[in-house]
């Protein structure tokens, strides 16, 4: 074979070397998501203690109006306590977030026993999903509003 032949099909050695570095940050943060996911289930029955020893929401303290994010607390609680839909009726979008993250730590540490390459996610989130994420954080806050959350 020739030397235009060989260079014409084969990757050159930093591409391969580049991919391989690729692969192994996405497998060590794939096994940072199982691993995280793993400890919370493990530490589910006790979720409902920690919450009781955790403080207010300063933001809302301060403001009395709940911060984006409030709720998200109580909804991991509902749901370590066997509670999905209680927490889906108060606390719609943190328990969504937390059955995404949990189950995306199962999927990532099933994919990595699999020893399939793992995918990459895109560069840059594309401006309609941007915008709906921001809609649906707005709304969920409206909804932590009007519910008193």
């Amino acid at each position: 074979m020739t030397e235009s032949t060989v260079g014409s099909t084969d990757r050159s050695a930093p591409e391969v070397a580049h991919r391989r570095m690729v692969q192994k940050g996405r497998r060590q943060g794939a096994l940072l998501w199982t691993g995280t996911a793993l400890i919370l289930l493990l530490a589910a029955p006790f979720g409902g203690l920690v919450v009781r020893g955790m403080p207010s929401c300063p933001f809302k303290s301060w403001t009395g109006v709940p911060c984006p994010t409030c709720g998200t607390t109580r909804a991991a609680a509902l749901l370590a306590e066997l509670r999905p839909f209680d927490a889906l009726a108060r606390y719609p979008l943190p328990t969504v977030a937390w059955v995404f993250f949990i189950g995306g730590g199962l999927v990532s540490g099933a994919w990595l026993m699999s020893g399939r390459p793992l995918p990459g996610l895109p560069r840059r989130v594309p401006r309609g999903i941007q915008a709906l994420l921001i809609a649906v954080i707005l709304l969920n806050w409206w909804f932590s509003w009007l519910t008193g959350v």
